[in-house]
């Protein structure tokens, strides 16, 4: 079925076919990236696109040598397939299995590691430059498409790249009128209006920085494509070639809605995506439903995204309020200055947005927000385990690196209902809040249609040991991991508190705890160092207080992709994990183990 891309092994053996058998290896290449997606899931829409372009860059360019860096990296199949690692595709995104995006530890083709947006023109013109130092000829490309583009960082790139007017640097802008959702901002109206000749070229922006414009050409005409990159090869100075694509291209359905078919899970090719049953919900479409309750009551309320409409669940506030609905594309420092502003001009902004990319912005939060105690409402989803999307993606520090801010009150709620909870006692105050919740749904629970407010600062006892002698050991959970620990302590006979509130900490809960037990352990699904745990470390040397405690979270490592539930079970913050952990811990400090015989049954069961 695929001869002939079976019969390539590495961009060298690729730059040995004639012209002629390029078209028909892209039709057998989009082909099989369609099979294997389908098959295991991934992302579709955008690598059906850059096909064509793939193949021409590896047929044109001698890589290794000359580095290729994809920006984003989630359209890089194509590049993945072709520098030798087709048989693993079957394995993308699953645990031990290959990366979805370029991993530099992955394969010397992929010379950045990306995942994150608007970064490759700034790493293309350092190796550009590092090579120009050490005398060695090579070309560098950025493939950047024009929903990256809208991020800061890359003007920043492209302004500090035209200075160097004779460096073999070679940036490639695949406009396909989209990030995930459609492209905004008036660049987007500006390559609109090149690719339809209502403007000089010589007007173009990009010369006016200093890079020698060509374009636009038809990004899925392989003969136009090889003959323009072998053009621009031969130049001297910082290139720009605009080419344009089609998001889903060669396969109907994800060229009608590339939204849908950029990130599917399985499907049948033969008959689409089919909409899935309705299920429990997830943290995302609580957060959507509360948001358009609260605007319905509250005309000043705000909501912001950095271009991840569908990901973050504002597509139904969007249709029903257009007028406070503002998706800045890819740029989340202006999305945080720009809600600051908002919130001065009277407004109460939420800032929806996942854990991973809320660090993009942090001295926006920390300078333009929180110094100013302006009452921004941060809701930050996938925070903790995202799974298949891997280390890149994954919302391991927001705790850390939220806790230290002042005036900031940060909440990670047990389920649902308090994830609505949450969210309206964060737009109450008068000051900066975030609520940070997990991918995926919770325990089931059904958010009541009311909006309640939370006392902020207070947890909760949710399960009291039973035992009336003996060790006595508490889990102060936080966030998610609230509801494993409840299954824990059912097998260990424990005390169970749901903190709600990592910042402020509910000190005077802490303490009752720490005096009335044997010893403590903290539980999260966040990095260990400095987060929730080590707050409340804190508290208690602050207290002169010191008792055993535990501190389980995720480990001082980056967390590789697979399942949420093989991830959780890897890091010990399943139940069982965290079953394990308490009696390791009470072995190695000699100290009292809670429950010994149900630990037993249970071990033995399992």
């Amino acid at each position: 079925m695929f001869e002939l891309l079976g019969s390539l092994d590495s961009p060298a053996r690729l730059r040995t076919l004639h012209s002629a058998a390029l078209g028909p290896l892209a039709d057998e290449l989009r082909a099989f990236i369609l099979h294997s997606v389908s098959t295991t899931g991934g992302h579709l829409s955008a690598n059906l696109g850059t096909v064509e372009l793939t193949i021409a860059l590896h047929y044109v360019f001698n890589t290794p040598h000359d580095r290729i860096i994809w920006d984003v990296g989630h359209q890089a199949y194509a590049h993945k397939i072709l520098t030798g690692r087709r048989e693993e595709m079957g394995g993308i995104r699953q645990l031990g299995g290959i990366s979805g995006f370029p991993r530099r530890c992955e394969s010397t083709y992929d010379c950045f590691g990306t995942a994150h947006s608007s970064t490759s023109i700034s790493a293309a013109l350092g190796m550009a430059l590092a090579a120009r130092n050490l005398a060695q000829r090579r070309h560098c490309i950025a493939v950047i498409g024009d929903g990256a583009l809208s991020g800061g960082m890359a003007f920043e790139a492209l302004n500090n790249a035209g200075l160097y007017g004779d460096l073999p640097f070679l940036v490639i802008l695949n406009d396909n009128d989209m990030s995930i959702s459609p492209s905004v901002g008036m660049l987007r109206e500006h390559l609109g209006a090149l690719t339809s000749h209502q403007v000089s070229r010589d007007a173009s922006l990009f010369k006016a920085m200093g890079l020698a414009y060509s374009g636009p050409i038809d990004g899925h005409d392989l003969g136009e494509l090889v003959r323009a990159l072998n053009i621009v090869k031969d130049r001297r100075g910082p290139q720009l070639l605009h080419i344009v694509t089609e998001k889903g291209h060669g396969y109907s359905p994800a060229a009608a809605n590339p939204v849908l078919y950029h990130g599917p899970g399985k499907f049948d090719p033969i008959e689409g995506i089919r909409a899935a049953p309705a299920g429990a919900l997830t943290y995302t479409q609580v957060f959507g439903q509360w948001l358009a309750d609260e605007a319905e009551r509250d005309p000043r309320v705000i909501a912001i995204t950095p271009a991840m409409r569908e990901g973050s669940g504002l597509v139904a506030f969007e249709q029903r309020f257009a007028e406070r609905y503002f998706d800045v594309g890819i740029a989340e420092q202006h999305a945080l200055t720009f809600a600051a502003g908002l919130a001065a001009g009277g407004m109460k902004p939420v800032v929806a947005i996942y854990s991973t990319f809320l660090q993009r912005g942090y001295d926006q939060l920390i300078h333009d927000i929180a110094l100013q105690q302006l009452p921004v409402v941060f809701a930050i989803d996938r925070a903790g385990i995202v799974g298949a999307d891997g280390a890149t993606h994954m919302g391991a520090f927001d705790i850390a690196y939220l806790r230290c801010i002042p005036h900031l009150i940060v909440m990670a709620p047990a389920d649902e209902q308090e994830c609505r909870q949450m969210l309206h006692t964060a737009i109450q105050q008068p000051g900066p809040c975030a609520v940070r919740y997990p991918r995926g749904s919770g325990s089931g629970i059904v958010p009541s249609s009311e909006l309640t407010e939370l006392a902020v600062g207070k947890g909760e006892i949710r399960r009291v040991c039973r035992q009336p002698c003996g060790t006595r050991v508490a889990i102060l959970a936080f966030g998610s991991m609230t509801q494993r620990a409840m299954e824990a302590a059912e097998l260990l006979d424990v005390t169970v508190a749901n903190m709600r509130f990592i910042k402020p900490l509910d000190r005077h809960l802490i303490q009752t705890l720490a005096l009335e037990h044997d010893w403590l352990v903290t539980v999260e699904e966040g990095c260990i160092m400095g987060g929730a745990g080590s707050a409340c470390l804190e508290y208690l040397a602050s207290q002169n207080l010191h008792p055993a405690l535990l501190q389980l979270g995720l480990p001082d490592q980056f967390v590789e992709h697979g399942t949420p539930e093989q991830l959780l079970s890897q890091c010990g913050l399943d139940a069982a994990g965290i079953v394990r952990s308490i009696h390791q811990f009470a072995d190695e400090r000699q100290l009292g183990c809670p429950s010994p015989s149900a630990a037993t049954a249970y071990q033995a069961s399992a």
